[in-house]
């Protein structure tokens, strides 16, 4: 089935370039292809064993096909929020040249951004990332303000200098293999999983945590977050939902697959450590950042730090059950954080401010999304019946069962503090009354679309996840070396 993954790559290249050309309208109907088709595409491989294309060097196990459906499905779901994004009439968005160059852009991110799992090998996994990160870069800054060029180059700087440290990461990991292959090879997956016992046990340490450190940067793991704030609330609100939903979800993935290769080397307690420091670092601190923030969408931002310490604590605890949480925690939080976006996003267009202290009354003045940003909000809060709960709750299961018991207990505080900032503000400005809001009414049903099919998304996740979806879950989590 090697021509899916050879179509999942090219047709959001392929509209890409066709956007940056056509007419908008055009352009709009394309994207909403191109994100649907990929989707289906990403679902087909779902029950599928391990695929590869192009002589193994694009491979997709089950590992990778997790990854791809967060991705794919955001992409199709923002595709369709973006055409309500651009249609208000007069405003700037309206105007061909940024419409052509935003729906190009998109169209790019989630081609780099769907490539990135489905690379064999650790080269090119960096390859794909670092084209992530300029692809970003230029979208962020694409409003053309002074603070979004100022988020772009603070992104930029930071970010680069990660992937400097996950490059560093990744030759060190190329020189302890070189000691079984040999000076010249290819860093594909099942060649060094297959030989990752007789590796330096010190050479790939230092290698894991070059790699965390480098690759965390992508992720928004404290201490080296700081772009993330910036970047996610400067940008046009469709990027920002990619960047949090997906960009961040993929850098994850990176960590992943060196665990696997050091799980392997030096079995699993190092890996566990090392993750398990950044990730009660990430959550705690996102906790307090929560607890102060005024910007709608900075709010968010922080709320995706906090998620990305709760999949690095899931991957120290390493249980099964935690495990299998984790990932099912990756597409949970993308469908919650792109419909959170999304719902801020239409916030945003009606009262034409971020600052959370200016609105209010927003049910009231949207009828639709209102609630709908509100249940987006407890569903990323850990709410029932939602998929981020019901990850968590594995995650949490699988703690409790683990040795250090008090492991648990810190992601259990952490997503409580965590919740509190979240939901307190959020629906502060969203249920309470004001006579003062806007006329009501949605500003694009098109938004309003793309807000129910994520809500719905969460509630299929958290309620009865999909037989062959579980068994996806099951075996992603075997490669992880977590046998169920």
């Amino acid at each position: 089935m090697g021509w899916d993954l050879l179509l999942v790559l090219t047709v959001p290249l392929a509209v890409s370039v066709v956007c940056w050309w056509a007419p908008v309208a055009l352009g709009r109907a394309l994207t909403l292809g191109s994100g649907l088709l990929t989707f289906v595409l990403a679902a087909v491989l779902v029950p599928a064993k391990t695929t590869t294309a192009l002589s193994g060097w694009l491979r997709a196990d089950a590992l990778s096909v997790v990854f791809l459906v967060a991705v794919t499905f955001l992409y199709a779901v923002t595709a369709i929020f973006t055409i309500g994004y651009m249609q208000p009439a007069g405003d700037a968005r309206t105007t061909a040249t940024y419409s052509r160059r935003l729906l190009a852009g998109l169209n790019l991110f989630a081609w780099a951004m769907a490539m990135t799992p489905l690379v064999n090998g650790l080269a090119l996994l960096w390859v794909a990332i670092e084209v992530t990160t300029v692809i970003s870069a230029l979208l962020v800054a694409i409003d053309d303000t002074d603070r979004a060029t100022e988020a772009a180059w603070k992104y930029v700087l930071i970010a680069s200098m990660g992937l400097g440290i996950a490059l560093l990461g990744t030759i060190i990991m190329y020189y302890a293999g070189a000691s079984v292959f040999g000076s010249a090879y290819e860093l594909f997956y099942p060649k060094l999983l297959g030989a990752a016992g007789h590796f330096p046990p010190q050479v790939v340490r230092l290698s894991f945590v070059l790699a965390v450190l480098g690759y965390g940067t992508k992720m928004g793991l404290v201490p080296v977050h700081t772009w993330l704030p910036d970047a996610h609330s400067e940008a046009p609100t469709p990027v920002s939902a990619l960047l949090s939903g997906a960009l961040l979800a993929v850098s994850f993935y990176a960590i992943l697959r060196f665990y696997e290769v050091t799980e392997r080397a030096i079995g699993p307690e190092f890996p566990r450590n090392v993750l398990l420091a950044f990730g009660v670092a990430s959550i705690l601190l996102a906790a307090l950042y929560l607890a102060s923030q005024r910007d709608l969408k900075r709010l968010l931002a922080y709320s995706s730090v906090e998620h990305m310490g709760v999949l690095a604590i899931g991957m120290s605890i390493s249980s099964p059950i935690a495990v299998v949480g984790v990932l099912l925690h990756v597409l949970a939080h993308a469908a919650a954080k792109g419909t959170a976006f999304f719902g801020a996003g239409s916030v945003v267009r009606k009262f034409g401010t971020k600052d959370m202290t200016r609105i209010r009354g927003g049910i009231g003045a949207l009828p639709w999304t209102g609630p709908m940003l509100v249940l987006a909000v407890l569903a990323l809060s850990g709410m029932p019946p939602f998929g981020v709960f019901r990850s968590e709750f594995l995650i949490v299961s699988g703690g409790l069962a683990d040795p250090r018991g008090a492991v648990a207990a810190v992601l259990v505080v952490g997503v409580t503090l965590g919740m509190l900032g979240l939901s307190w503000f959020t629906t502060r400005t969203m249920l309470t009354p004001s006579p003062d809001h806007p006329p009501r009414g949605e500003t694009s049903n098109w938004i309003v679309c793309s807000m129910v099919i994520g809500l719905v998304a969460l509630a299929v996740l958290g309620v009865h996840p999909p037989g062959q979806l579980s068994d996806l879950l099951t075996r992603a989590a075997d490669e992880l070396g977590a046998k169920i």
